[in-house]
């Protein structure tokens, strides 16, 4: 049996480049959530006047990989001290959120955020999102497994490939 997260931590593209290279991620989906328009575009949430956020579902086996385990990667893999912007994408869906689905993720989320604040990780507070589940939208088909069909864009080349290099180096233990 899978369960299922969901993740804005900026681009989903760099997003889901991450979680798919997880040990116990079966399936990585970028898509929308936590807007007020039913089935946007990319180009609309773009716009950022849907106020929808990139995300990401990841499918995963909870007997592999714990909710907390994928919140940790979460975490230290973008800045979730920022508001609306990772790096130089900037807007109201370039935001750090997460979305639960029952109040034992909420906890769990609660948990590791104060964890991390009391090891003092980021030099200035957290300030992710946290948000009850909404309608997730599946993104076009061109956004799906972005970074591994797309290797030599300069975004993927200048944004994408760093990250992915700097979570191998730390997240060893768990990579498919």
């Amino acid at each position: 049996m899978y369960n299922k997260a969901y993740f804005a931590g900026g681009c989903f593209w760099c997003t889901e480049a991450i979680f798919i290279r997880i040990n116990g991620v079966n399936k990585v989906l970028p898509g929308y959530m936590g807007g007020k328009l039913d089935n946007p575009s990319y180009k609309e949430v773009c716009s950022g006047q849907t106020g929808h956020a990139e995300v990401v579902k990841v499918i995963y086996d909870p007997k592999v990989i714990s909710y907390e385990t994928l919140l940790l990667i979460f975490f230290t893999t973008h800045d979730p001290t920022t508001l609306n912007r990772q790096g130089n994408d900037i807007g109201t869906q370039y935001r750090s959120a997460v979305f639960y689905d029952s109040k034992n993720e909420k906890e769990i989320i609660d948990r590791v955020i104060n964890n991390i604040q009391n090891e003092a990780l980021f030099e200035n507070p957290i300030i992710t999102q946290i948000s009850p589940i909404g309608k997730f939208y599946i993104a076009e088909d061109e956004h799906l497994n972005y970074y591994e069909t797309n290797t030599q864009n300069p975004y993927c080349q200048a944004v994408i490939s760093p990250k992915i290099n700097k979570f191998l180096k730390e997240y060893k233990s768990i990579l498919k």
